[in-house]
């Protein structure tokens, strides 16, 4: 009942937002619809520190690297202050499904990363508390007063370039607006 709840949301959420509808089904990159619906299909997959693997479990930032290897081939780092290095700052006005939420949350900035859904929604692997992937508010008290930034994953292979990872990671493709 849970996932059907969540497939319905989704539909809904894709079905009523126009400004989606600039994704391209015939493009082969990939679009951040592709890159939500994905990630919206790992809800409830369990929540494991240092995990990267739904049959295993993930953390919040093996979530992150797991949808953006799997959706657009992706290599990006196990660590969300990292992944905010190799991203693009934007404003909070400025989200679009697929960008990045960052969270202050065990007293160092960038310390929980998931990824944003819209309609201020966002999904990731919650800490060991809740223990599983969910949805939630941006709107929470609690998210909204540990919120540390958004980014924007557009073009990685400049982000990646300066980094150990860019030799090994020639031809990353661009996700599409």
């Amino acid at each position: 009942m849970r996932i059907f709840k969540h497939l319905l949301l989704a539909i809904l959420i894709f079905t009523q937002t126009p400004s989606w509808a600039d994704d391209d089904a015939a493009n082969s990159t990939p679009t951040r619809t592709e890159l939500a619906m994905f990630a919206m299909g790992l809800v409830g997959a369990v929540y494991k520190p240092g995990g990267d693997n739904p049959s295993t479990g993930m953390d919040c930032s093996g979530f992150v690297k797991y949808v953006f290897s799997q959706v657009a081939g992706l290599k990006l780092p196990h660590n969300a202050l990292a992944m905010s290095k190799i991203s693009t700052e934007i404003s909070k006005t400025e989200l679009k499904p697929g960008d990045l939420v960052f969270f202050k949350t065990m007293k160092a900035t960038f310390s929980h990363v998931g990824i944003y859904l819209g309609e201020n929604r966002f999904i990731h692997a919650a800490s060991s508390k809740t223990g599983v992937v969910m949805i939630s508010h941006l709107d929470d008290p609690y998210w909204s007063s540990n919120f540390n930034g958004a980014r924007r994953l557009l073009n990685p292979i400049a982000a990646l370039s300066s980094t150990a990872n860019a030799a090994s990671t020639p031809n990353l493709p661009t996700i599409t607006e």
